[in-house]
């Protein structure tokens, strides 16, 4: 181990990005959150992907009922 490290053109942030993906923060209503929550530990999926699937989801019934009233 060397007694110091040039750190000067480190960068913040994760090592590796993950591409097609965007990090972002987001505030929800506690009880959205809790079921998300709640949810991740009845299935063991993470609640970050529960909440993926279901904006997804949403995103996917969106474009079905816009294409319908075209």
């Amino acid at each position: 181990m060397k007694k110091e490290y040039d750190f000067s053109r480190g960068r913040r942030g994760p090592v590796i990005s993950d591409r097609g993906k965007t990090r972002i923060t987001i505030d929800l209503d506690d009880d959205v959150f809790d079921h998300f929550k709640a949810e991740s530990e009845r299935t063991g999926k993470g609640y970050q992907t529960l909440i993926e699937e279901a904006l997804a989801m949403s995103v996917e019934i969106l474009h079905v009922q816009i294409e319908a009233m075209e």
